[in-house]
């Protein structure tokens, strides 16, 4: 890490590919020094010098697996000992396929610590700083399936309904400091998170899919207009949403159990 920051620095998670790599790319491109957290030490730091060189921002790569609670509770001392932090986005994740039943019990385990308890810890280690400075934003990147109970999807839905609702206890605790909390909440994102739980992206419809660029331009458009806590990028999704949220809990299940499975 940078021993003198001058430059407002950046904290983001998963940025090697999708939409972590594009928040770190939109963050270097305004002038945030970034460090740069991933279990993929290579492609972390062939990131962070293409990053530096192309936009003259130090981008200090920082290989960690969060779903280790060891490793994830070192970053978070490492971070408390900063002298400022101005954005954390908690990005990093995965998702699984397959019954509950017949998923592996550690592979679910792993995703509870890197998608709840990692992001818990690394935003009790900033926000001391940020709001005695009075300032900051942390992105917590929940989903849409924050909102629907799913087969084969259960473990991943309730880690992201944390995710999102840790935001919103947040925002209240950090109300009128001027911190700024975000749980951002996209549907399908054309990245590489479905090739790698092995899930075809042409099982899932067109019309679903978003950009990383529409997913990252709705949450920094919404943090530069000071909110809404729950962004959920594009108007498909939002009625969705609303949708889903006057439905029975049996309907939700039902619907979970015949529609598209993996990160909505």
């Amino acid at each position: 890490m940078p021993p003198d920051v001058v430059r407002p620095l950046a904290i983001v998670t998963g940025p090697t590919a999708g939409i972590g790599r594009l928040f770190a790319e939109r963050l270097a491109r305004s002038g945030h020094d970034l460090l740069l957290v991933s279990r993929d030490a290579e492609r972390l730091q062939r990131l962070a010098s293409e990053l530096g060189a192309r936009y003259g921002v130090t981008a200090v790569a920082h290989p960690a697996d969060l779903a280790d609670d060891a490793q994830a509770a070192a970053l978070a001392s490492e971070l408390a000992a900063l002298p400022r932090v101005d954005v954390l986005v908690n990005n990093a994740g995965f998702g699984t396929l397959g019954s509950l039943v017949r998923t592996d019990p550690e592979r679910q385990a792993a995703m509870v610590r890197l998608h709840c308890i990692a992001p818990l810890r690394l935003a009790q280690a900033v926000l001391p700083r940020m709001t005695q400075r009075r300032a900051g934003l942390i992105v917590n990147v929940s989903s849409v399936a924050a909102f629907v109970t799913g087969a084969a999807n259960g473990t991943y839905a309730a880690t992201k309904a944390f995710v999102r609702t840790l935001s919103d206890g947040i925002a209240a605790d950090v109300a009128g400091t001027g911190v700024r909390v975000q749980a951002l909440c996209p549907g399908f994102t054309r990245t590489e998170f479905h090739d790698r739980m092995g899930y075809a992206p042409s099982r899932i419809p067109a019309f679903l899919w978003l950009t990383t660029d529409e997913v990252v331009d709705a949450s920094l458009r919404a943090a530069a207009r000071g909110g809404p806590v729950t962004v959920i990028p594009s108007v498909r999704y939002r009625l969705l949403v609303a949708l889903l949220r006057h439905l029975p809990l049996r309907v939700l299940s039902a619907v979970g159990r015949r529609g598209p499975r993996g990160r909505v």
